[in-house]
């Protein structure tokens, strides 16, 4: 009985971050002496890159971490999404990449600096969007921004009909990046609009699932990881200004955070599979300009 309802489960609660009612959207904050800008005081940049680096390794079992290799890949992926997208790298902060590859299904938090070396503390199995299945979507690429603009909300815990708690326990984060185009996984080339959600799962059932695709567009982190961007504001650069004037964005932060002065707030999501591909189709610059040259000489 415990298995049937467990496959049931897998089906049902892929859907739950896009029933779930979306929050409304909120009037940004007024801008105000004490929550413009950042910090004046300068930050120990290693010094916090190696404190988070403890604290993760320390809070989240199992973290991912990668050769020099692997890292440059990140890395180089996650710089070419944020060049795409014109945003612009002002200060050293952090970012929440996410590598949508069927094969590779994971995460990083990867530290960006606007003149220095980009560094990865590491990362874990997450699920995106599934395809080849009515109303799933292919979770989109880019760059999503976490700001003020929408107020996020915490899970209720509930189960659904088949005994699924879709958003993980209750009180885990819900980070909300608003309603954005995307491939519908069951049609070829058309589009549709999804709620862009970063959530946790139901850690019974679908946890160990992480991994590979499984929802309807949103991304799927292991609860530990949701409590460790929570409780280390990883996202919340404009939450944690926010709150210091308005009291819906303090009530929705955790009363014992220990807030990251290298937060950032945005989400990015790349396709490793969709990069390798770019490269193999590409020319070789080498052999092309060879090629000019014996042309030109004839």
């Amino acid at each position: 009985m415990r298995s049937l309802v467990y496959a049931i489960g897998l089906l049902a609660a892929a859907s739950a971050c896009v029933e779930t009612p979306a929050p409304r959207h909120v009037a940004p904050t007024a801008p105000t002496e004490k929550s413009t800008g950042h910090d004046a005081a300068p930050i120990d940049v290693d010094g916090e890159l190696a404190h988070l680096r403890a604290a993760l390794m320390r809070e989240v079992r199992g973290v991912m971490v990668d050769s020099p290799e692997g890292e440059r890949g990140w890395i180089a992926r996650t710089q070419a999404a944020i060049a795409a997208s014109g945003q612009t790298i002002d200060r050293p902060q952090l970012l929440v990449v996410v590598d949508r590859n069927p094969v590779v299904q994971q995460m990083r938090i990867v530290l960006a600096r606007p003149d220095g070396a980009w560094e990865s503390l590491g990362g874990t199995n997450v699920s995106t969007g599934q395809t080849g299945r009515f109303d799933y979507y292919l979770t989109p690429t880019g760059v999503f921004l976490h700001t003020d603009a929408i107020l996020d909300w915490r899970a209720e815990g509930t189960f659904n009909a088949q005994h699924i708690r879709g958003l993980g326990l209750k009180g885990t984060r819900v980070w909300d990046f608003g309603w954005q185009h995307a491939t519908k996984g069951w049609l070829t080339g058309e589009e549709g609009d999804i709620r862009l959600l970063l959530h946790a799962t139901d850690p019974d059932y679908l946890e160990r699932r992480l991994g590979r695709p499984a929802s309807k567009g949103c991304i799927g982190v292991p609860a530990a990881m949701n409590r460790f961007l929570d409780r280390h504001g990883i996202l919340d650069a404009d939450y944690e200004r926010a709150a210091k004037d308005d009291p819906r964005f303090e009530a929705l932060l955790i009363a014992d955070r220990t807030p990251t002065p290298l937060a950032g707030d945005a989400l990015v999501v790349v396709d490793s599979a969709e990069a390798s591909a770019a490269r193999l189709n590409a020319p070789d610059a080498a052999a092309y300009a060879a090629a000019m040259i014996i042309a030109a000489a004839k």
